[in-house]
């Protein structure tokens, strides 16, 4: 699965309050600050329940809105060499923020603001959820981004009630004429309320160079790079000697900003 929560993936800063300068001079309304999407391509092995060798295809969306914040991102996997058909799956996760619906500093300490946090997941199969709580995003040194979320997980159609906290992230290195972008987030899912379905922690970072901005300048963003996929208990399936579902595995990553 790819990213799991909002997050401006790949991007700086400065390059978010650029994007959002430009669009507002655009068509886009006071609603709206900025937006952003990307496709990318993935290719790996090494991953459990499903087929051991996988190619994806993501789309993603993200935005800054007058009261809050949305990430969507969509997932179509192909299961290379295998019976198991072709599968899909997603999440849209919009946030509201304390400080701009209230028009108040909400920001103390580390914390630049507080916000209700939601997510629906949905795809192919029983994994329909909703997910509600709160979110902090936090003031972080070097970070470009640094999000804590904290959900109650309602399941539509399965068995993953409980607790979540995903924290998610993005850090820029410069490189030469370019940079190196290390992003992505963390689900940790604890507290189960069903003796069937296990505490499980699924760590997804990416590490990529923008490829685009040594060849082309600032404003084409092209990444290449990996993906690492660490999750426990996979699908909240507790893992055993004859059936394993602690997954690590690692994807070639393409990755391109629209």
């Amino acid at each position: 699965m790819a990213l799991g929560a909002f997050g401006v993936q790949g991007l700086s800063a400065q390059e978010v309050e650029e994007i959002g300068t430009d669009h507002r001079q655009g068509f886009l309304s006071d609603v709206v600050l900025w937006q952003d999407a990307s496709l990318t391509y993935l290719y790996g092995k090494g991953f459990e329940v499903n087929a051991d060798e996988q190619q994806t295809a993501t789309i993603e969306h993200a935005s800054g809105l007058s009261f809050g914040d949305t990430f969507l991102f969509v997932d179509f996997t192909d299961y290379r060499d295998s019976s198991d058909d072709s599968s899909y799956y997603g999440e849209f996760s919009p946030r509201f923020s304390a400080s701009k619906i209230a028009d108040v500093d909400a920001s103390f300490g580390p914390i630049k603001d507080v916000l209700i946090a939601t997510t629906y997941e949905f795809g192919k199969g029983d994994v329909e959820s909703l997910l509600y709580g709160l979110g902090v995003d936090l003031d972080v040194p070097g970070f470009n981004y640094f999000q804590l979320n904290l959900y109650y997980r309602d399941p539509q159609n399965n068995n993953s009630r409980g607790w979540q906290l995903t924290p998610v992230f993005s850090y820029t290195m410069p490189v030469g004429e370019s940079e190196i972008v290390i992003d992505g987030y963390i689900d940790y899912v604890f507290a189960s309320e069903n003796n069937d379905y296990e505490e499980n922690l699924h760590i997804n970072p990416q590490i990529k160079y923008n490829l685009g901005k040594l060849l082309w300048g600032d404003e084409h963003r092209l990444f290449i790079g990996v993906e690492y996929d660490y999750w426990s208990n996979k699908y909240g399936i507790k893992d055993r000697s004859y059936f394993k579902t602690d997954q690590s595995a690692y994807s070639f990553l393409l990755q391109y900003y629209l």
